[in-house]
């Protein structure tokens, strides 16, 4: 992951909550955008997180349009500030990553979102296909290292 670190979700959910209220989704896609794609927090880490945050009374919650929205309590704001002064943004250091490192991600994140595509308008003979060629692919890249 570089300098991203990913398992910073309690800063990244504060980074979210300080510039507005929102819902868990908005969060994913917030921190993806932050990451140019590199960390797509799942729901899965998400909406624990926030959970726990309402839990500590750092947060509250409401219903808006059909959504549960979350926004920083006054004791959550003043945490918050200071979390993210303590150990800044968990992608500000995202430019640092060397470009052979940043080229191998955008790869792989392409070829991620072109097997989704093929999930999605395939069919099955095409998606079967597809792990073929995914298979041969992470082989191909192990003989790679095998040589010499």
């Amino acid at each position: 992951m570089g300098n991203v670190r990913r398992g910073d979700i309690r800063t990244a959910l504060f980074a979210f909550l300080l510039e507005r209220p929102g819902h868990g989704y908005e969060v994913m896609q917030y921190v993806q955008a932050k990451t140019n794609g590199l960390w797509r927090p799942s729901a899965g880490s998400i909406y624990p997180a926030l959970q726990q945050l309402e839990d500590e009374g750092l947060v509250r919650s409401g219903e808006q349009d059909g959504r549960r929205v979350y926004a920083l309590t006054p004791a959550g704001k003043r945490e918050a500030k200071a979390r993210v002064a303590e150990r800044g943004l968990p992608w500000e250091h995202l430019d640092e990553e060397p470009p052979e490192v940043a080229n191998m991600r955008r790869a792989v994140t392409e070829l991620g979102s072109a097997a989704t595509e093929v999930l999605k308008l395939g069919g099955q003979p095409k998606i079967d296909r597809a792990v073929e060629l995914v298979r041969n692919t992470r082989k191909a890249l192990y003989r790679l290292l095998a040589e010499d």
